[in-house]
Formats: structure tokens, C-alpha cells, sequence
């Protein structure tokens, strides 16, 4: 897997020098000690600590850890259906817990990007095997190419992933459905229809599917969710929650990519 160098009017190919990444026009990224590697640039950020907190990143892992997401995790596993050889990205992967499960079922090359370094120091903490990026997804995917990309409940750039992903590769979004986490936040709304629009420019929907869990809960549990999601509500009696995504594939617009040469944002 190649890495883009992120510096306004570069985007040229990274390579290791070191324990740094070094792009040909000398622009240079250390490599942390943890394994990951901080590409965001000042433009690229809007408050001095962009994406999820320390506590917010390690208040979801633990929420992943008690095994309440894990049938989540099989659905996605079985739309995106990766194989060994593939080239998974994650964009806005969080603290990286659905792409490094992946990438240790079946071995791809993986690497996750996020805009919270938190999340991404809990991510190559915890899956070593997996490259992990501090980046903003939103405006450029710091990678040359892809097989396989997955946006779940993150990012939605279009016109990034069609330039990354080949001719026969796929992408997988997820999206938060009506119901989800319903008991804390309320009735959501239908994002199926919008989420298709967004991506019908550079894709085509393959295939569509709800997946739903109903999970018992304990107040460590509630805690942990009021703290990883936005504008929680809900009594603090909560025994059971519902956790529901709505699984999008698209497989890009056939013969020949749509977006190609030097990041838009550059120009």
C-alpha cells in the first residue's frame, strides 16, 4: 500500500526512510512510537484536537470489547466479503476495532485513518498489523490505491474513493438506521436514500442490508455509549439497547475511473 504525502500542492507517493515517511519533494512525517503515522495538516483541521476525545475513543473500544457490536462486525464481514489479497481502507475507522477484527480474520493489507490521534493511538496500540493514519478523510484519502473500501458511520468522500478504489474493487458504507441506539437518542432518521445519492455520481448500489441486534446492557454499558455518541438522552435505566445499520454496497462506475491526477484540493 502507497501513502500520500498530505502537504497543500504535493499528494506525491511516501516512502520509509527510517522512522520516517518521506515524499520526493522532501516533505517528511515521523513515524510514532506506537506505529502510526500523523499526515494532518494545520488546514485540515478546524479545533485544536479534531475527531473523538481520549475518553470518547476509549469509552467505544470498551463498548466493542463486551461483545454488544460483534454482530455488527459478521454482517459487515459478509457484504464486504474480503479476501487475502485485498487492500482494505478504513476512512474514519475511530479507534479501529471493526478493520483490525477484519484484518485479523483474513489477513489483508489494512490501514485505517482518522482525524482523532487518540482513536488512532488505541488503534495501533491494539492491531500492530495494520497501518494507521492521522488524516482528514474528508478532504483527501492519503493513499494511492485500494480494493476494498469501508466508511462505517464515518466519512463520505465520493469523488477520494473512486480515485483510490480500482475499476473491480467495492466500498462498503454504513450508516446509523432509524432505530439505532434509539433508547439514548431517539428515533433517527432514514439516511439510505441521501447516502445513495451522495455516491451515485462515482458508484453504483450492489446491494443493501439491515442489520439488527438487540443487546442487554448494564450501567457500565450505558455510560460507556453516553460517552462515545453524540447528544445522548434516555432515563439511566436502561437494560436493553437496540443497535441497527443500514450495510450500502457500491461497486464503481464501469470502464475507467472518473477521477484521476493530482488531489483536487491542490489545485
Amino acid at each position: 500500500m502507497t501513502f500520500l504525502c498530505t502537504v497543500r500542492n504535493c499528494a506525491e507517493p511516501l516512502a520509509r526512510d527510517g522512522r520516517r515517511l518521506v515524499c520526493a519533494n522532501g516533505h517528511a512525517f515521523d513515524v510514532a512510537r506506537g506505529g502510526h503515522v500523523n499526515l494532518l495538516q494545520p488546514q485540515d483541521r478546524r479545533s485544536k484536537e479534531p475527531g473523538d476525545s481520549a475518553d470518547a475513543a476509549a469509552a467505544r473500544r470498551r463498548v466493542h470489547e463486551r461483545g454488544i457490536t460483534r454482530p455488527l462486525l459478521v454482517a459487515i464481514e459478509e457484504m464486504l466479503a474480503p479476501s487475502h489479497d485485498d487492500v482494505v481502507v478504513d476512512a474514519g475507522c475511530g479507534d479501529g476495532w471493526y478493520l483490525g477484527e477484519l484484518q485479523r480474520m483474513h489477513g489483508f493489507d489494512a490501514c485505517g485513518i482518522d482525524i482523532s490521534t487518540p482513536a488512532i493511538e488505541l488503534a495501533a496500540k491494539r492491531y500492530p498489523d495494520c497501518s494507521w493514519l492521522v488524516a482528514n478523510a474528508d478532504r483527501f484519502v492519503p493513499v494511492a490505491d485500494a480494493s476494498r473500501i469501508v466508511s462505517i458511520t464515518a466519512r463520505m468522500n465520493a469523488a477520494e474513493f473512486r480515485r483510490v478504489l480500482g475499476d473491480d474493487g467495492a466500498l462498503l458504507v454504513a450508516v446509523p438506521a432509524p432505530d439505532d441506539l434509539v433508547e439514548l437518542r431517539g428515533e433517527g432518521k432514514d439516511r439510505v436514500a441521501r447516502t445513495i445519492e451522495t455516491f451515485a455520481p462515482h458508484f453504483d448500489l450492489t446491494a443493501q442490508r439491515r442489520v439488527t441486534a438487540i443487546a442487554d446492557v448494564d450501567p457500565s454499558i450505558i455510560r460507556d455509549l453516553r460517552l462515545s455518541i453524540y447528544r445522548p438522552r434516555g432515563g439511566s435505566s436502561i437494560e436493553r439497547v437496540t443497535l441497527s445499520l443500514d450495510l450500502l454496497r457500491f461497486e464503481p462506475h464501469a470502464p475507467s475511473r472518473t477521477y484521476c491526477g493530482t488531489y483536487s484540493r491542490h489545485l
